[in-house]
Formats: C-alpha cells, sequence, structure tokens
C-alpha cells in the first residue's frame, strides 16, 4: 500500500479534514490483525520491522529509537497535532508509539506491506 499523502501538508487539520483524510488513505486496523502479523512500515526517513503482539503491542524494531527489537505499544496514526486515529497504521500518517512510557511519533508513513519475517530476539 502507498500512498502520496497530498493535500495533508499545511497547518494541524480540522476534526472534518482529518476524517476525510483517514477515510481516504490507505491503512491497516490494528483490530483486524491476527497476534503475530508482520509488517513492514516505510515512513519518509525510516523503515520499522513490525510484529503485532495483540491489543496494540507489538515488538518493533528500526529507526533511531528501535534499533534492536523492543516491545511497544502502537497507538495510532497523525497528522500531527492532538487529532490520533487509535489502533490504525496510515499512508500519509506518522505513526505514534509508546515505549517506556515515551511519546514517539515517527516520520509519515509511505508504504506498508505484511511479510513473513519473524523477530529473533537476542
Amino acid at each position: 500500500m502507498t500512498s502520496s499523502g497530498a493535500g495533508l501538508v499545511g497547518s494541524a487539520p480540522s476534526l472534518k479534514r482529518f476524517t476525510t483524510a483517514t477515510s481516504a488513505a490507505d491503512g491497516v486496523c490494528l483490530r483486524m490483525l491476527r497476534p503475530i502479523t508482520q509488517l513492514e512500515v516505510r515512513t519518509r526517513n525510516s523503515t520499522y520491522q513490525i510484529t503485532m503482539l495483540g491489543a496494540g503491542r507489538m515488538l518493533v524494531r528500526g529507526g533511531a529509537f528501535f534499533p534492536t527489537w523492543s516491545e511497544a505499544h502502537l497507538c495510532g496514526s497523525t497528522l500531527g497535532g492532538s487529532m490520533l486515529k487509535v489502533d490504525w497504521i496510515g499512508c500519509g500518517f506518522a505513526m505514534e508509539i509508546l515505549h517506556h512510557g515515551e511519546r514517539i511519533v515517527t516520520t509519515r508513513v509511505r508504504a506498508i506491506r505484511f511479510t513473513d519475517a519473524a523477530p529473533t530476539l537476542s
């Protein structure tokens, strides 16, 4: 799945714009995924390998914050500001991840793909 995120640049969106943007974007509803589903999420700056564990819990590796496999909570996707689409990863949106009490917001997602690669914890 890919999306240019066109029309989403600018100041923080209104609720109506945010709702319209999430409806139009390619994305993955995390609640629909079975545990141990593996994803590769490519953002503007990084590539993240994700294994869903259920209820938003995941193992993640990639980007500056996750050089090794780490357990975290994927809260959802945002365009910035205070609006968040919970339990969803969307192209053109940034992922919001909670890790050890710290909120991490990625750069915008460019592509999402399902993989078969299971993580190996060291």
